[in-house]
């Protein structure tokens, strides 16, 4: 087996012309190398596949996309049938989530991939955040230059005794702000660690998981090599996940 500790990355599914493709987004796979990991970019799988490749992996990322997760799995009809969705990423990545966190293996999602953690654990998302009265539109304008989309937006404010707390040592930080939806009702056992200034939440662990479980719903992947606070968490990341590694290699021998 390769030293580095393998992650999963859950692919998207978009048509390229007439065809099918899967698609990952190279700032993710970067983001898992600056994380010390070894990406393997995974199409979908299938009940048996999955367990296969949760054996094969000390890790998974679940990223961002312009797609949402289907509201059917949190009880809703669609609101806004332009927004593109992904059924064939959700009946995948919602139960590679469960599956994940049973087996202790480190997971790490950012946005969209912060939503459907909070899905597949039963919790529900706001479709239009920006509609919903006292909070801003966290929304990204497809006019401005990608450097603008990533920018700094708004400020986290850290809460006090989760883990994110003694990785960074301060209260709030900025972040970029890309999302038109967000949590709505979190998951029973989920903790919120941070949270935008209209009160959404923006970061929240599982502290009753076996393993390292952390979703956060700005986009810490955007030019992270640069970003204090990417490298802390990519750092937190890679340090789960080779742990896990090390007491996989040690179970096998």
């Amino acid at each position: 087996m390769p030293q580095r500790p393998v992650v999963l990355v859950p692919a998207c599914n978009r048509r390229l012309g007439q065809h099918a493709f899967h698609v990952a987004g190279q700032k993710y796979v970067d983001a898992v190398r600056l994380a010390g990991a070894l990406p393997l970019v995974v199409p979908s799988a299938d009940a048996a596949e999955l367990d296969a490749l949760i054996g094969l992996a000390d890790g998974v990322l679940l990223t961002g996309s312009p797609s949402n997760v289907h509201p059917s799995h949190f009880g809703e009809a669609v609101l806004d049938a332009s927004l593109p969705l992904d059924a064939v990423r959700d009946a995948w990545t919602l139960p590679l989530v469960r599956a994940a966190i049973e087996r202790g293996l480190p997971l790490f999602a950012i946005c969209r991939g912060f939503q459907e953690m909070n899905v597949a654990l039963g919790g529900s998302l706001h479709q239009a955040v920006q509609e919903q009265p006292g909070l801003m539109d966290h929304r990204d304008r497809d006019d401005d230059p990608v450097e603008r989309q990533y920018g700094p937006a708004h400020a986290v404010e850290v809460l006090p005794g989760g883990m994110l707390e003694p990785l960074f040592g301060a209260t709030s930080f900025e972040v970029n702000s890309l999302h038109g939806q967000g949590v709505k009702r979190l998951a029973e056992g989920l903790r919120v660690e941070a949270r935008a200034p209209d009160g959404v939440v923006e970061a929240f662990s599982l502290p009753g998981a076996p393993g390292f479980v952390l979703g956060v719903q700005w986009h810490p992947e955007w030019r992270a090599a640069e970003n204090p606070v990417s490298m802390k968490l990519l750092g937190a990341f890679g340090d789960a996940c080779r742990r896990y590694r090390a007491t996989r290699t040690t179970t096998v021998r």
